[in-house]
């Protein structure tokens, strides 16, 4: 299961220092780490990539604004989950940046604590997307210790196949095949075809 990050952050971008300032004070207050930016651009030229978090932005902005910064960062690949802040005549725009891929959207006045939630549900979203990619990557590196072989007798495994039905297709006895089954197991550190599958499906989908 995911755990919380130290390293996640709030990433406030306004270029209100007032909005910037009172976002940090309500942040600090249930102990969550805010770095703030007064325009998009200043975001652009400072953020980490490799770090985690989530965006809270200004759709209205001089130079840049919250859309395009949304558009830079989908160019650019970076995942960070983003709640756009929007007066009501911007409504229109802030749905467009949803159907973009924007987790939520608020509208000025907003309450606090409607802030904070948005906020805790893109900061949990963020870390579960994390905490995928890093059990990705360790699947990745065990599959890259198989041979071709047990490659091929592993994808026919999870297509349900038996040792025979493999043995035949491959002209392989079902010795050979059983033999390149344990090593393949053994390598993927697992137990059972089952958590085999429960590993290496998601990762075809």
């Amino acid at each position: 299961m995911p755990v919380a990050n130290a390293q996640s952050s709030v990433f406030v971008v306004d270029d209100d220092p007032e909005f910037r300032e009172s976002v940090s004070l309500l942040l600090a207050s249930v102990k969550l780490n805010a770095e703030v930016f007064n325009s998009a651009e200043d975001f652009v030229a400072n953020y980490d990539q490799d770090r985690g978090g989530c965006l809270v932005s200004d759709i209205r902005m001089p130079g840049m604004s919250g859309l395009e910064l949304q558009k830079w960062m989908a160019d650019n690949q970076i995942k960070l989950p983003i709640i756009l802040v929007t007066a009501h005549a911007e409504v229109p725009m802030a749905v467009e940046a949803m159907r973009a891929g924007a987790v939520d959207f608020i509208q000025k006045p907003y309450s606090p604590q409607q802030l904070l939630e948005r906020v805790h549900q893109a900061l949990r979203q963020d870390e579960q997307r994390r905490y995928e990619e890093r059990e990705d990557a360790v699947t990745q590196d065990l599959l890259d210790t198989l041979t071709p072989r047990e490659r091929e007798i592993m994808d026919l495994l999870v297509d349900g196949d038996n040792a025979k039905e493999i043995g035949n297709r491959l002209k392989l006895s079902t010795k050979t095949v059983d033999f390149h089954r344990r090593n393949m197991l053994d390598k993927m550190r697992v137990d059972s075809l089952l958590e085999l599958a429960q590993i290496v499906r998601p990762r075809e989908q």
